[in-house]
């Protein structure tokens, strides 16, 4: 008998690429889950990034008097803050150069809520309102009369000599003796004293009656400048005007929108021409004696700036080395000390329609 035999080839192993798509797919299922769950946990800082744009006028109502059309355009800056994520910080420090990454205490201070900021930042926008208002119509030779009850601290500047001292909501109605009604009255107090004098500031906390001493630092960002080391703002600010003024601050916080205002308003009442047909923008608070203040912010504007086409961008002085690192092609940036540093470079433009017609 014949036999025979077949042999069987041994089984092979599994391949080992057929194990790629459960790996990839567990991957991708604990990086989703990760994310998910880390998405929601916030870093200590906010992100600043470049805000909207707004034409002012569309913002700003003058009835019974007359005004003039525009030759050119007046725009507000703004900036966007929100409080970051992990992977937003990671997006902000490391691909988005038009973001600052800003401590959260810096924003707002420990003890202080988002409500109480808003309402802080709220508070400040009004108050740029309405010395923008008073500074254009006394410009534009109309009789402007205020009254006011003294002022009320709404920040409080980390280790500067108003820390510990003095709280946020106190209100001040005399320092150095000097009765104040303005927060432009306190500054100019405060200024006419040097650094390391010691002056008295009264007035209530809570209702009940206050008396502070203050030994006063170095200014911050006017090192040749004293200062307490807070953020005023006009109590019970009222203005008697010959006529009615409304500037809408579409929920827009901050003071930085003052002299903008200024120009836009002034440009109404005003027959002469400030703008030339150029886009402006500024940022910069403004104060009752003209003089106009650093603000936060100032790269963002600029790029925000650059995007809409403006052609000029008003600084103040001592934000004006930070807007430089924005500047791109096409727009000019000008460092700014008071209202009249800005009218007087409006003034010495080039009407834009003649400079065209010349190139």
């Amino acid at each position: 008998m014949i036999e025979s035999s077949t042999t069987l080839p041994p089984p092979r192993p599994p391949r080992r690429g057929a194990r790629w798509p459960l790996f990839l797919a567990v991957t991708f299922l604990a990086v989703g889950m990760s994310v998910a769950l880390l998405w929601p946990v916030k870093v200590p800082y906010f992100a600043m990034s470049p805000g909207p744009i707004e034409p002012v006028v569309d913002l700003v109502t003058i009835e019974d008097a007359s005004t003039f059309e525009l030759d050119g355009s007046a725009f507000l800056l703004t900036v966007g803050l929100k409080e970051v994520n992990a992977f937003e910080w990671l997006e902000a420090r490391f691909f988005d150069p038009q973001v600052d990454l800003i401590p959260r205490e810096a924003v707002r201070p420990p003890g202080v809520s988002r409500e109480e900021l808003t309402r802080t930042n709220l508070q400040a926008m009004d108050a740029s309102i309405d010395t923008a208002i008073f500074v254009a119509l006394d410009r534009a030779g109309y009789e402007v009369g205020f009254t006011g009850s003294g002022v009320e601290v709404l920040q409080i500047v980390e280790g500067s000599p108003a820390e510990g001292v003095l709280l946020l909501g106190d209100r001040i109605t005399v320092i150095a003796g000097t009765a104040v009604i303005t927060e432009t009255d306190a500054a100019a107090v405060i200024r006419s004293f040097g650094i390391g004098d010691t002056i008295t500031l009264s007035g209530t906390r809570d209702g009940e009656p206050l008396d502070v001493e203050i030994t006063l630092a170095p200014h911050t960002e006017l090192p040749d400048t004293a200062m307490v080391g807070v953020l005023l703002s006009t109590l019970d600010l009222e203005m008697v005007l010959p006529f009615e003024v409304k500037i809408d601050a579409r929920n827009i916080g901050g003071p930085s929108a003052g002299l903008i205002y200024a120009i836009t308003v002034l440009d109404l009442l005003t027959v002469e021409d400030l703008l030339k047909g150029y886009r402006v923008a500024a940022t910069g608070s403004i104060h009752f004696d003209e003089t106009v203040g650093s603000i936060g912010g100032v790269r963002q504007k600029i790029y925000a700036a650059r995007a809409l086409g403006v052609d000029i961008v008003f600084v103040p002085t001592a934000n004006y080395e930070a807007a430089l690192t924005a500047q791109g092609d096409g727009v000019e940036i000008v460092p700014v000390d008071t209202l009249q540093d800005a009218l007087d470079y409006l003034e010495a433009l080039e009407p834009k329609s003649e400079r065209l017609a010349a190139e």
